[in-house]
Formats: structure tokens, sequence, C-alpha cells
């Protein structure tokens, strides 16, 4: 079963549709004891770094996301949820991530040329850099939806995949049973379905 991290930020029913889709079980909680009886976490967000998570620590979610992927359980994070997998975010001040990735979160604005519209919204193919289960059914190219103004950055050690937006850009990133993709799968067609298909397929073992 797969827990859905309900912390008051998330496109929460999309998701979810998109797993029960794919006939994955799974549930939408906020519930610490189903989240840790699960067998996968899903870390969605959606809106700004400081307020999403001080509602995930004010919840104490936090604790247990970090307890349940320290101890190896597959853990996927989702837009804003991939962003608080790192250890810092600068957006609009210093914000301190969940230490789980290598890596910081940086503003696009003087970084892409300025003829490039930001927030960074619509479809941009992969550039896979490294193989991993949960790119099962992902092919070299693949077109998926992003929807952000913010990145990770100096996360070369859990690179998975990058985008071409200006700059090459970090879409997805993964470092043992810890995932993530910047862009969001439940919006991203067949091929966000075949990474959701993927991640709850697979047969995580660190």
């Amino acid at each position: 079963m797969i827990a859905i991290v309900d912390y008051g930020v998330g496109n929460l029913f999309s998701l979810s549709s998109s797993l029960k889709m794919i006939g994955a079980d799974c549930v939408v909680t906020s519930d610490e004891c189903v989240i840790r009886a699960a067998d996968k976490i899903i870390l969605p967000g959606v809106g700004a770094f400081e307020d999403a998570r001080a509602k995930l620590s004010a919840s104490g979610l936090d604790k247990v996301v970090i307890e349940e992927a320290r101890r190896g359980k597959a853990l996927l994070g989702i837009c804003l949820g991939m962003q608080m997998l790192f250890e810092k975010s600068y957006e609009y001040g210093e914000h301190e991530g969940l230490g789980l990735l290598k890596g910081n979160v940086v503003g696009m604005q003087d970084r892409l040329p300025e003829e490039l519209m930001i927030p960074h919204i619509g479809w941009n193919s992969l550039k896979i850099k490294q193989s991993h289960p949960i790119f099962k059914y992902v092919n070299e190219g693949d077109y998926v939806y992003f929807v952000h103004s913010y990145y990770a950055e100096g996360c070369e050690d859990s690179l998975l995949a990058t985008t071409e937006y200006g700059r090459e850009i970090t879409a997805a990133v993964a470092n043992g049973n810890i995932t993530g993709t910047q862009f969001h799968p439940e919006k991203s067609g067949e091929v966000g379905l075949g990474i959701l298909r993927a991640f709850a397929e697979w047969e995580c073992k660190i």
C-alpha cells in the first residue's frame, strides 16, 4: 500500500486518482500509524516552500517521513515535495529542508535567459542521466509536465534526469530508496502514469 501524505498542501485528488487508475493500492492520510504501516510513501506539494515545510512540521509528519525513509522505505517526492527532500531552500529567505538528499533549492530568477517565462509551466522532454526502477517505463526524450519557479542544484549524487529550460534543470532525483520528480507525474499523461506504475511495482531493497 502507498501512503500519500496529507499535510494540507498538495494535489491529492489528482494523484490518488492516477494511482487508482493504474490499479495501485493507495490512501491519502495524515495518520502517522498508517504512514508507518505503508509499503511506500509519496510526499506531494504545491505552493511556497516555507508554508509547506511549516505545515509538515506542525503536523509532526516530517519526523515520520524522515524516520521511514532512513529505515529504507521507498519514498517519492513530487514537485515541492521533491524540493523538501533537500537540505535547504532559498525561496524568499533560507529554509531548512528534510535533509534526506544533498543539495539546495534555488530560484530561476537571474539564472535563466531573460526571455523565458517564470514560472516554468508546460511540457518538456527528459534527459536521463542514470537508470532507476521508477524510470522502468520512461524513454529518453519523453515529455512530462512542469509547474515551478525553483529547482534543485548541487545534487549530482542523486541526479536522475534533467530537462532543458534555458539551462539544464533538475527534473528527477534518486538515491537509494529516496526518489523525487520536479514535474507532476499525475499530470504527465501516459509517461507519468508509467512512472507511478513503476514506483508502485518497485521492490525497494537497500
